[in-house]
């Protein structure tokens, strides 16, 4: 899915890691929350409320999930899921455009 119809989204953004991650979170009439985001090259790490689906949409990153030893590497049209109150590491290669969906 290439755009998202029928939906609220917050004025304010997300700001993590002084700038080097930002998002904008999209409600939709359904419930579901999703956020839209950029990360500047670099480091990261989350934690998790609820388990997560993100989409690369441009760039490219390498994650390291939870109870896991190995580093994954994923591209634009690439996937992954985080579950609910868990940590994991990502490191942005390039500047990257991200769509994040929670899952109850």
């Amino acid at each position: 899915m290439s755009n998202f119809e029928n939906v609220t989204v917050d004025k304010k953004a997300n700001v993590y890691f002084d700038g080097g991650v930002t998002s904008r979170t999209l409600h939709f009439a359904n419930g579901e929350i999703k956020t839209l985001g950029m990360m500047q090259p670099g480091d990261y790490e989350f934690n998790t409320d609820k388990k997560e689906l993100i989409e690369i949409q441009l760039g490219e990153v390498e994650v390291l999930l939870p109870a896991q030893d190995q580093w994954h590497r994923f591209s634009a049209g690439e996937s992954f899921e985080v579950a609910a109150n868990a940590s994991f590491k990502i490191k942005a290669l390039s500047l990257t455009d991200y769509c994040c969906s929670f899952i109850d």
